[in-house]
């Protein structure tokens, strides 16, 4: 029974890049490793042009009705002056609500080829492999009330709600041990519970749900300002890391840029029902149409795609040889370029990548 894919390509070097993955998820639909049905439609900016929304509801339907989702980038300079309400990241802000994904996969793996890349010495990254799982769906982003007021006496306030309840955090914990389950079996809890009371709620159900339901996975716990420290100071200490939506935000960022990219980082974005795949990055308004973009991030977003939703781990593993291979070869594109390589494109690289698999 054949699979239905939607990509959602967005804006900026989000379409030269999905470009690229459709290019090969097309080449394992040829070569008999994939029954696969593509589907496209719009988010972002680009759909705000067409529909007067960045998140139309025939997107959402859409999403719904497929096995994952495939989304590349949105937002860019166009749209900056649009009312907040209306621009391109409450796209991808609604459709992670509307499918109720709630837990962000943002893996952080350093291939050996690229430890020259990293800002950091090769000797502190190499051999790095870190998850991080994010909740993705509730805290600070989403709770209320939130807003801007004026005072009476003129001043103007800002306000955001962090909340979570036990069932919010329980099963964001539940991924987080699961795939622990699948790694080193060890998971550091990332929180502030010295000073804010919704994340001592936080620490005390995910010691709960590994007590009751882990007793195979190792449990730590760290407060977040301690963890941005060390994911610098001694990042190989970490299997994988579970914490709030804000935190998750930055500690993920923070660890991509070991890696020496962000171009080079998928993620996943799971619920109970629904999957969304995308790289990490944006869309690089900067570089979008030059042909210069790195498509590998959403090509290892294709490969988490098979992995932890198309029920295919050994596709996933070809794909993710691919790509080493083709870094063997020396083909660099220009964020991860290092002397004595190869420069090139965006195109040049995924027609590599899909080489590299026939080789494989």
């Amino acid at each position: 029974m054949s699979r239905r894919l939607l990509l959602l390509p967005g804006d900026g070097i989000g379409i030269e890049i999905v470009d690229e993955a459709r290019k090969l998820l097309n080449w394992l639909v040829a070569a008999g490793l994939a029954d696969l049905v593509l589907e496209e439609g719009l988010i972002g900016g680009s759909a705000y042009d067409a529909t007067g929304t960045p998140l139309p509801e025939a997107t959402v339907e859409r999403a719904r009705v497929v096995d994952a989702v495939l989304l590349g980038a949105v937002g860019g300079p166009k749209w900056e002056g649009l009312d907040y309400a209306v621009r391109p990241e409450r796209g991808l802000l609604g459709i992670r609500k509307a499918l109720d994904l709630y837990c962000n996969l943002r893996p952080a793996t350093v291939f050996p080829q690229l430890a020259d890349a990293s800002t950091l010495k090769p000797e502190v990254v190499s051999g790095i492999d870190i998850m991080v799982v994010r909740e993705l769906s509730s805290g600070i982003y989403f709770g209320t009330p939130k807003g801007v007021e004026t005072l009476a006496d003129g001043r103007r306030r800002g306000f955001n709600t962090l909340v979570y309840t036990t069932d919010e955090i329980e099963r964001v914990a539940h991924s987080a041990f699961q795939v622990a389950r699948q790694r080193q079996r060890r998971v550091c809890s990332v929180d502030k519970a010295n000073v804010l009371e919704a994340t001592e709620l936080w620490r005390q159900v995910v010691t709960e749900v590994r007590n009751r339901d882990y007793p195979d996975v190792a449990l730590s716990h760290m407060y977040v300002d301690n963890a941005a420290m060390q994911l610098i100071r001694n990042p190989r200490q970490f299997d994988v890391i579970v914490t709030t939506n804000m935190f998750g935000d930055i500690l993920s960022d923070e660890a991509s840029m070991l890696t020496g990219s962000i171009g080079m980082l998928a993620s996943a974005s799971l619920g109970k029902a629904y999957a969304l795949y995308e790289p990490i990055h944006g869309s690089a308004p900067d570089i979008a149409g030059k042909g210069v973009a790195n498509p590998l991030a959403t090509i290892l977003s294709v490969a988490m795609m098979f992995r932890y939703t198309l029920g295919s781990p050994e596709v996933a593993a070809r794909i993710e040889a691919a790509v080493s291979r083709v870094l063997d070869s020396g083909l660099r594109t220009a964020d991860i370029m290092q002397p004595g390589m190869t420069q090139v494109g965006t195109v040049a690289m995924g027609d590599a990548v899909v080489q590299a698999m026939g080789e494989g």
